[in-house]
C-alpha cells in the first residue's frame, strides 16, 4: 500500500518517538517514588511555556469566542460528530488490544450514529442504551506491555508521556477512515478534532485558567493532573497509580480539565 508522504512521515516520526520509549527507562529504585519520571524537565518547560502562549493569544479566546457564540445544543453536535469519528479507530485499537467486545461495540456505535444519528450529529446510540467507548493506541501499546517512559509535553499537545506520545501519531493510522478511498471533506477528522477542543477548553475554561494562570507552578500541576489521571484511566484502582506527594488528602481527586466531558 502506497502512502502519501504525510502518512510516511507521520509513521516514521511515530517509530522515532517509540524507539526512544524503549530506550528511556526509569532506574529501579525510582519506579515506587512518588516523584514523576521527568528527565526531560528542562526541554518539557520551554515546550510548556510555547504552549502557554499559543493558548493565552490564540487558543483561549477562540475558544471562549466559539462556546459563547455556538448555543449549546449545537456545539454538543459538534462534539458528537467529532466522537463517532473517532469510533472506528477505537475498534481498531480494541482489536489490538485483544478485546473484541468493545470493538463491537464502538462499531456498533459508529453504525448507528452515521445512519440513523444524522452522520454522529447525534446519539441514538447511547440513547438505545450502547455504552460510550473510548481508547487510544496509548493503550494499547500498554496492553502490550510497553512501559510509560519519561513524561514529556507536546507543542501544542500539552502533557504527554513517550508512550502516549506515540499514540498520538499511530492513532492516524489505526482509524480506518484515514484510509477510505474517498472522503467528502479532506481532513474532516482534524477540523472535528478542532472543534472539539475548542468546546472542551470554552466550556471548562475557569477550571483550566486556574491550572496554568493562576498556580504557583502551571507546569508541575499540570503533570500531576495528567499523570494521575492516566494512570487511573489504564491501570484502574489496582494499578500503580501517580500519586501527588504533596496533595492534603489521599481522598481528594484532581479532576482532568482536558477530559472528555461526553466519556462515561
Amino acid at each position: 500500500m502506497n502512502l502519501p508522504l504525510r502518512a510516511q512521515t507521520i509513521l516514521v516520526a511515530g517509530l522515532c518517538l517509540l524507539l526512544t520509549t524503549a530506550c528511556t527507562v526509569r532506574d529501579p529504585d525510582e519506579r515506587n517514588s512518588a516523584v514523576p519520571f521527568d528527565p526531560y524537565e528542562q526541554n518539557n518547560r520551554k515546550i510548556h511555556q510555547f504552549n502557554l502562549g499559543v493558548d493565552k493569544l490564540f487558543f483561549r479566546p477562540a475558544s471562549k469566542g466559539y462556546s459563547n457564540f455556538i448555543p449549546d445544543p449545537i456545539e454538543d453536535s459538534f462534539n458528537s460528530f467529532a466522537a463517532n469519528l473517532s469510533e472506528p479507530g477505537d475498534a481498531a485499537n480494541y482489536v489490538l488490544q485483544g478485546d473484541f467486545k468493545q470493538a463491537g461495540v464502538s462499531v456498533g456505535r459508529f453504525l448507528m450514529n452515521t445512519t440513523i444519528g444524522f452522520a454522529g450529529l447525534a446519539d441514538p446510540a447511547s440513547e438505545f442504551g450502547i455504552p460510550v467507548t473510548e481508547t487510544d493506541f496509548g493503550e494499547t501499546l500498554a496492553v502490550w506491555g510497553v512501559k510509560e517512559g519519561a513524561y514529556v509535553e507536546l507543542p501544542f499537545f500539552g502533557p504527554s508521556t513517550q508512550r502516549d506520545s506515540v499514540g498520538v501519531f499511530v492513532d492516524f493510522f489505526t482509524n480506518p477512515l484515514t484510509f477510505a478511498p474517498t472522503r467528502p471533506i479532506e481532513n474532516v477528522g482534524f477540523y472535528a478534532n478542532a472543534l472539539e477542543r475548542l468546546s472542551a477548553r470554552g466550556r471548562y475554561s475557569d477550571t483550566i485558567d486556574s491550572i496554568l494562570y493562576e498556580s504557583e507552578d502551571s507546569y508541575a500541576v499540570a503533570r500531576v493532573i495528567y499523570l494521575q489521571n492516566r494512570r487511573f484511566d489504564l491501570e484502574g484502582n489496582n494499578g500503580d497509580a501517580y500519586v501527588d506527594p504533596y496533595a492534603t488528602s489521599d481522598t481528594d481527586p484532581y479532576e482532568d480539565p482536558y477530559a472528555d466531558p461526553y466519556a462515561e
